[in-house]
Formats: C-alpha cells, structure tokens, sequence
C-alpha cells in the first residue's frame, strides 16, 4: 500500500529500517542515506526504507547523533492535543494498574518505554518533578504537560506544583539549555522551597527535588527495598552509598539488630538522618566517607562487624567507552564485600547502568567471588520497579540489575 508522506521525506539504510522493524525508535546520523524535503530541529519528518516503505514518523535534530525519534508507525496519526492526550492516559492508566496504591509516588512517564523520547515524569504527591532531554518532546512540552495536570486532576489526583530539572548536560547534545524552573499553570505553586514529604513503603521521606540528584529521589528501587529488608531481621547491615538512607530505613523497620549508612555526601548523610528521626528509627547510624576507602580499610584491619552489606552505587558509566573501567569498579567493592562478610551473611548489590549489561554483571560477580574465595548462593534476582516499564524491543530501558545473595 502507498502512503502518501505528510513530512519531509527521510530515506534510510537498511540497517536502520531492521531496527526500527524490530521496534526501536532511533534513527542514527550515519544511517540517514537522503532527505527529500526542508525541515527546522525539532520537527516531525517521515521516514522511509530504499524501498519507499513507510517506517514511521518522528522529530529530527541535528544536533544529536540519534537524529530521529520516532514516536509512531502508524501512518493515519494526526499528531495534534488528542493524540498526545491519548498517550498520556494509556501511560496514566498503565501506572494506575501496576502500582496500585504506590499510584500516588512513582513514574508518570518513562521516556521510550512510553513513546515520549527523552521525557521523565516523577510523581512525588502533589508534586511532578520532569527532566526533557530531547529536542521534539522540548518543543512540545506546553502541550505535555498541562494535559498531564489536566488528566490527573480530572481523575482527582491532586497537582501543586510541575517542576522542571532540566539541569543536565546532555541536554547540551540535543543543544538545549541547561536550568531549572519552575512550571506555571492554571494555580500551580511556584514558591515553594523545592521540599517535600513522601511515604514509600510506609516510610517518609524528605524530597529536595530542586538539589537532590535527577529528581530528588530513586523510585525504581522501591519493591527492591521491600527485597532487602526481608532478610534483615536481627543483622547488622551495612547500607553502601545510602543517598537518602532508603535502603537502610528499610531494614531498620524490617527488624535489623543495627544499620550503619554510608555515604562520601555531607547532604546526603544529613537527610539520611532527618529521614530516620522522622520515622522514629533509633537503629541507625551514620558515617559520611569514601565507600571504597571504609571497605579497604575493614579489609586490612581483619575486622567487620557487619552480616548484611547493601552496595547500590551511582552507575559506575554512562558509555559504553568507559565499561571496562567501571566493571574494574564494580568488582572491587563486590569483592571486598564478599570477603568481610561471614560465612552465612548476606550481600545485596545492583547496577544502575544500562551500559553493564546483566550478562556483565553476572560475570563479574562470579570472577569476584572466585577472587573473594567464597561462593554465592542466589536468593532473588530483581529488576527496576513496573512504573519503570523495560521495552524488550528497546534494550535501554533495561538497566537495573539487583542481586540478593548469602555467602557460603
């Protein structure tokens, strides 16, 4: 069937059409082999195989080496307020179904993983928290997020405030600006101290969702704290790169003897500690430095006090150029951990990177237990939370890795 083009026409190899045939949006700059037509940034263009077979449809930039993204293959779309209106409730819906109660702190808008490349979407309560980094959904972003207020208001959530982090570089890439900001709309707040209170597995926590980092909170690891604090009754953990003690409030309300949080950040051990006076923990306490400079020094001192060590560290890459290096990383503070720990204890430890594939993390756990002298025993193997749904089609939705293992 011949479709009639409604944008600029953009022809591409065959490489990128078995990509975008096998479900992925991207369009790379080196697989781009014509275009018939003028168009500016950000713009929607139609892309075609050699064969002049519709592919799909999709903003251009540029600036950035993925140079289309494609948000639909379907040729009958009009991309006016109702379609995007109609994207916001089928993610909308999707969240309300697989969250369930947690519906009121979670993520709204997963980028790819929901057709809207580059876009974040938090939900901390009343508050929304958005990080944009591609050119398109920026042009458009106006129309995004008041339908996004506009539907949860219709359904009776209550919004106060849209809060926008787009203070990150690669927004560069895109060649965007970097700033923070409040939204305004229709009675949203836009003097607020960038504070708020959140309650995730009966926890509270505080949100500083103007410095914290990304959003202001980590909310794929919320059933994977549930995991972890399972198995803490009556340990002593040691909670590695808490951030906001999440990890370590967890286990003090799941019944641990004692939790030690670590962190190298002075804010992050402070809010780690108005966390744990909020919820009334006295089983906490707190020690601000170097995560590999406390287990090597453990290490040689022969000495660990603890039975339960937690290790989610900031992904060690963000390329794939520097993956060696942070499975180097990776296995070091694995191994060390699996070494202070006694026969019987417990390890818990994830990866956040897209980049250190799960087949690459399971070797390197195995290489450090080998070095460690121990063997692991697997107890779960988990991955992000549902409001961050993995596209198998899309492998960069698929980045965490956690692991609950007993030394033996």
């Amino acid at each position: 069937m011949k479709i009639e083009r409604k944008f600029p026409k953009i022809t591409v190899t065959d490489k990128a059409v078995r990509a975008l045939k096998g479900g992925h949006p991207w369009v790379f700059a080196d697989e781009i082999i014509s275009v018939d037509g003028s168009y500016e940034n950000s713009e929607l263009v139609d892309v075609f195989s050699l064969k002049n077979r519709y592919m799909g449809t999709g903003f251009i930039n540029d600036n950035s080496k993925i140079r289309v993204r494609v948000i639909s293959k379907n040729a009958n779309d009009k991309f006016d307020l109702a379609f995007w209106e109609r994207r916001i409730r089928y993610a909308i819906d999707y969240r309300k179904t697989v969250m369930g109660k947690d519906f009121n702190c979670c993520r709204l808008i997963f980028g790819e993983a929901d057709q809207f490349p580059g876009l974040t979407v938090d939900r901390f309560g009343t508050v929304l928290v958005t990080q944009c980094l591609s050119l398109g959904i920026d042009r458009i972003k106006d129309v995004i997020y008041k339908t996004i207020i506009d539907v949860l208001r219709e359904m009776g959530e209550t919004i106060d405030v849209l809060y926008e982090r787009n203070d990150v570089k690669i927004r560069e890439k895109e060649g965007l600006e970097e700033y923070k900001a409040f939204y305004e709309y229709d009675g949203l707040k836009a003097d607020t101290d960038g504070k708020t209170i959140i309650t995730e597995n009966s926890i509270k926590y505080n949100v500083d969702y103007i410095n914290g980092q990304k959003t202001g909170f980590f909310l794929d690891q919320k059933y994977n704290r549930l995991a972890a604090a399972k198995i803490a009754k009556g340990r002593k953990v040691l909670d590695c790169f808490t951030h906001t003690g999440a990890f370590a409030l967890n286990c003090a309300a799941g019944g641990a003897e004692s939790v030690t949080a670590v962190d190298v950040s002075k804010d992050a051990i402070e809010m780690t500690k108005l966390n744990a006076e909020m919820n009334g923990f006295s089983n906490i306490d707190f020690l601000c430095c170097d995560v590999f400079e406390l287990l090597t020094k453990m290490a040689e001192s022969g000495k660990c006090p603890y039975d339960y060590i937690i290790l989610d560290p900031l992904a060690f890459t963000k390329s794939s150029a520097t993956v060696k290096n942070a499975e180097r990383g990776y296995k070091e503070i694995n191994m060390k951990a699996m070494k202070l720990l006694p026969r019987g204890g417990y390890l818990s430890t994830c990866s956040c990177s897209h980049f250190m594939k799960d087949e690459l993390f399971r070797k390197m756990l195995h290489s450090a237990a080998a070095d460690a002298g121990v063997e692991l025993r697997q107890i779960e193997a988990r991955q992000q939370a549902p409001d961050h749904p993995i596209l198998w089609n899309v492998p960069e939705t698929d980045y965490l890795k956690f692991y609950i293992f007993q030394v033996v």
